[in-house]
C-alpha cells in the first residue's frame, strides 16, 4: 500500500531472485480500512516509492487511482469467515472483505504466477492463501519474513506516524511477544498463562493501549487452549493514535 520501506524490499529482492520479470502493486485501498480518519492519514509518497522501485530494479509497476481499480460501486465482494474471526478481524470489521477483495483484483490484472507476502500480518497471508485455494487461482503464495528495527520493531508504513517518545514506546509490543515465546520454550503450554505474563511486559502507560495478544495455530487463526506444535502469537497495540501490529511464529521444542 505503498509507503515502501526496507520490508517492502525484502519482498522485491525476494521476487527479483525467484522470477524473471517483477511487478510491484501499489495501492492504498480504501475497502480495507474501517475508520475514514486512517485513511486520509495513510502515507502516500509515490514518487518515493517509485524511486525504490527503480533502485531494486522492478520492471513494471502497476500504482493505479482508485477510480480505476473501482469504476463503480462494487455489487461483488469476497466474503471471508471463520479464519477472519480472531486477532485484526475481530476488531476491523470488513477489513478482510477489502483486502481479499482487492487481492484478487490485483491477481486477475497482473497474471502473476508467484505473489509475496510480508509474514507481519500472519493473518492477511493465511487468508489469501485459503483463497487462492478456494478459489483454484493459478497461483504460488510466498511469505517473507518479517523485518525488524535493532532493537526488534516491526517495520510498517504506520511507523512513520509515531512521535519519537512513541517510537521508543512501539518496541513493547514486540518485547510481550519475545515473552511468550521464551515462556513456550520453556515449557509452559497453557496459553492462559503465557498471555498473562506477556502482557505483564508491556508498562502501564496512557499511551499504549493493547487492542488484543492471542496465541493461534497458523492455518486457520484460531485461538488455541494448549500449545502443541506451531503456534503463532499475535498483537495489536495503539500507541498513542497509530495501530501497530506484529506477531512471532513458534514451534515447542521437542515437536
Amino acid at each position: 500500500m505503498g509507503a515502501l520501506h526496507e520490508g517492502h524490499a525484502r519482498l522485491i529482492e525476494r521476487a527479483r531472485g525467484e522470477s524473471g520479470l517483477v511487478v510491484t502493486t501499489i495501492f492504498v485501498n480504501p475497502l480495507q480500512f474501517d475508520r475514514k480518519d486512517d485513511l486520509e492519514k495513510y502515507p502516500g509518497p509515490l514518487d518515493a516509492d517509485m524511486e525504490v522501485c527503480r533502485r531494486l530494479g522492478v520492471d513494471l509497476v502497476f500504482a493505479p487511482p482508485v477510480e480505476e481499480m473501482y469504476p463503480q460501486p462494487l455489487a461483488c465482494v469476497i466474503e471471508v469467515k471463520r479464519i477472519a474471526n480472531h486477532l485484526c478481524g475481530a476488531f476491523r470489521p470488513g477489513h478482510f472483505a477489502g483486502v481479499a477483495t482487492v487481492v484478487m483484483k490485483l491477481f486477475q490484472i497482473v497474471g502473476a504466477d508467484k505473489a509475496f507476502f510480508g509474514e507481519k500480518d500472519a493473518q492477511q497471508l493465511a487468508i489469501v492463501r485459503r483463497m487462492v485455494k478456494d478459489f483454484n487461482v493459478p497461483i504460488e503464495i510466498v511469505g517473507v519474513a518479517t523485518v525488524r528495527e535493532p532493537d526488534g520493531l516491526a517495520l510498517s508504513s504506520r511507523n512513520q506516524r509515531l512521535s519519537e517518545a512513541e517510537r521508543k514506546q512501539a518496541v513493547a509490543l514486540y518485547r510481550a511477544l519475545q515473552e511468550a515465546e521464551r515462556q513456550i520454550a520453556a515449557g509452559v503450554t497453557d496459553s492462559t498463562e503465557i498471555l498473562r505474563l506477556a502482557r505483564a511486559v508491556i508498562p502501564p502507560d496512557p499511551a499504549l493501549r493493547l487492542e488484543y495478544l492471542e496465541i493461534v495455530e497458523p492455518d486457520e487463526m484460531q485461538p488455541v487452549a494448549t500449545v502443541a506444535g506451531a503456534v503463532i502469537v499475535a498483537g495489536a497495540m495503539w500507541v498513542g493514535s497509530t495501530r501497530l501490529i506484529d506477531n512471532v511464529k513458534v514451534q515447542r521444542t521437542g515437536e
